[in-house]
């Protein structure tokens, strides 16, 4: 068994990573500076011999013995990261720096979670790991877009000049019980508004397209990587099923039996028109294919939504988080 580090482990992502990895029986150490994570989300782990709860944040240095390290820390949704978005390419950039200094140090094997927002408003359709990207540097989704893109830069110049053992995955959407309620991301966004009976607001005419991933599917191919015994990466990890913007949000008023309407709003500056991950690398190298189809992933993640409205005091955490 292992000791390993979870930065941004109380977040969506890494709440379900940390649980995972303490079932299997690792020390983990989750890190988070609830920014965006909430410590109700690694609540049922905080009582578990080989769990610890750690607050602190990625720009700042660390110093843990550890044999793994999976790097999360970063808010990921539009609302999140453009709330304070030097903060967001800060993070980026200097809790890599971090994370790979003490990967560097105590020799333990570092995996980056990027993104598919590396490969921006995609010029080729699926998106392929050799596929450098169509990105705006300077546009207001550029802190995370080009954070994560230095981010893997510094993977690599980490891995050829000190020989440190890294792995990268690219994320592409992904959803399930724990989002956040005002991420901003269209899942959530969309179960949230139906449950309310509110109208449900898709940009432009809703014909940009997405693919969306269920949380167990995006942690075990994670944790696939990681355990790879030579492969870096990057590696995309998404469902490669594509649903436009209003199939989705058709879905969702049909599953919770809302009266909402779909209404239509500008679309936000560089919002990309395809995503859609090719993950031919990841059924070759790890074995990997989803499993969960997005009606029986959208009954799981509307079933957690539906009790988290109901409840005050978890709505009251939420609350008192940026919203942007």
């Amino acid at each position: 068994m292992k000791r390993i580090l979870v930065t941004g482990g109380a977040g969506f992502l890494g709440s379900h990573l940390c649980e995972r990895l303490v079932e299997q029986g690792h020390d983990v150490v989750c890190l988070d500076n609830y920014f965006t994570g909430n410590k109700r989300n690694v609540d049922h782990l905080r009582s578990r011999g080989n769990f610890e709860l750690i607050r602190h944040d990625v720009t700042m240095p660390l110093f843990l013995e550890v044999d793994q390290i999976y790097n999360l820390a970063c808010p990921a949704s539009p609302i999140h990261y453009q709330y304070n978005p030097v903060k967001t390419i800060k993070t980026s950039v200097m809790g890599a720096i971090n994370m790979l200094g003490l990967a560097k140090r105590v020799k333990a094997r570092i995996l980056q979670a990027s993104t598919s927002e590396v490969y921006g408003d995609p010029e080729i359709h699926p998106q392929k790991e050799d596929y450098w990207g169509h990105v705006n540097p300077i546009g207001i989704r550029s802190c995370y877009d080009e954070g994560k893109r230095v981010a893997e830069t510094l993977f690599f110049d980490y891995k050829r000049q000190n020989k440190v053992d890294i792995r990268i995955i690219r994320i592409f959407n992904t959803y399930g019980p724990r989002m956040h309620p005002h991420d901003g991301r269209v899942v959530s966004n969309f179960i949230v508004q139906a449950l309310q009976g509110k109208d449900i607001t898709i940009y432009g005419d809703g014909s940009q397209t997405r693919s969306f991933c269920f949380v167990s599917d995006l942690i075990d191919g994670m944790i696939r990587l990681m355990e790879h015994p030579t492969m870096a990466g990057p590696v995309n990890v998404g469902n490669p099923n594509e649903f436009t913007i209003r199939e989705l949000a058709e879905q969702v008023i049909a599953q919770t039996g809302s009266k909402s309407k779909i209404v239509s709003k500008p679309l936000p500056s560089d919002d990309p028109k395809q995503r859609q991950p090719d993950i031919t690398v990841a059924k070759r190298e790890l074995g990997w294919t989803p499993k969960v189809e997005l009606q029986q992933g959208l009954e799981k993640t509307i079933a957690y939504f539906d009790a988290l409205l109901a409840s005050k005091e978890m709505m009251g955490d939420y609350a008192r988080q940026p919203q942007g």
